[in-house]
């Protein structure tokens, strides 16, 4: 039996336990609906979800255009540069160590429980890991690759963008995936925290009125936020593919010639 089939066979079981243990009484309707009543729930108030999912995407969209490209953006110059990484990056680390969410009260002090509180706390939740990531990708390149394309006569763009850009992207990427799943955990607390819109402001709203169906109901657009970006990171990563390959091609290629100039002249 092969991986994908054995995760297959745990998700269904897991979703007959999920209608199964609610129908059979084994487990209290009011601590897990069974999936058929959640989903009848989430149906016979489309509209509302639908209108809530809208606000909790745009939200999510421009906070991963604050985080995950400001991210990258300034991990991939304070990574390149070696004052402003020894100055910031202690600082950025301490930083991410610190429970961001005891900020979200002062987000909406200066911004007010309107979308942008929501954004600026999910921006910054998300660029944290993102720069890190991005810095200490870029800190892992070979030197070796930089002498070999210069050595070549490759200039300034042609660097970035075939050798430091491949060399550091599966480092981005593990940093896009935590980041970017982390706005959206931070867009759906602060909402579910102080709001009048979007999915958190619903499950919190059905969750004070003891609704579990509809509080599932939210969960899964959660769930179903959180795999469709997750699908989207393994379709990037399966077009940056060719890039890796081409990346460790040039890690041998590096190799080979460090060790031509190496050798002694006979």
């Amino acid at each position: 039996m092969t991986a994908t089939t054995l995760r297959r066979l745990i998700v269904i079981g897991l979703i007959a336990l999920w209608e199964i243990l609610p129908r059979a009484g084994l487990v209290p309707e009011l601590f897990l609906p069974s999936l058929s009543s959640t989903l009848s729930a989430g149906w016979s108030e489309a509209a509302e979800y639908g209108h809530a999912l809208v606000v909790t995407l745009y939200e999510v969209a421009i906070s991963m255009a604050f985080a995950c490209g400001g991210g990258i953006l300034l991990g991939a110059v304070v990574g390149s540069l070696p004052r402003p990484r020894i100055l910031i990056m202690p600082m950025v680390s301490s930083l991410y160590a610190v429970p961001l969410v005891i900020l979200y009260p002062v987000f909406t002090v200066w911004l007010g429980i309107g979308s942008e509180s929501k954004i600026a706390f999910a921006s910054i939740y998300g660029f944290l890991p993102t720069m890190l990531a991005t810095a200490a990708g870029i800190q892992t390149i070979n030197p070796q690759l930089l002498l070999a394309a210069r050595s070549m006569g490759a200039t300034l763009s042609q660097r970035l963008v075939r050798v430091i850009i491949p060399a550091a992207i599966p480092t981005v990427l593990s940093g896009l995936r935590v980041g970017g799943a982390l706005v959206i955990v931070g867009v759906v607390v602060s909402e579910m925290l102080i709001s009048s819109a979007g999915i958190g402001y619903l499950i919190s709203r059905y969750r004070t009125i003891l609704d579990s169906a509809h509080v599932f109901a939210g969960v899964l657009l959660v769930l179903a936020m959180a795999i469709a970006f997750n699908a989207g990171i393994k379709w990037i990563e399966r077009k940056a593919a060719i890039w890796q390959t081409g990346s460790r091609a040039g890690q041998r290629a590096a190799d080979e010639l460090t060790a031509g100039t190496l050798q002694p002249a006979t």
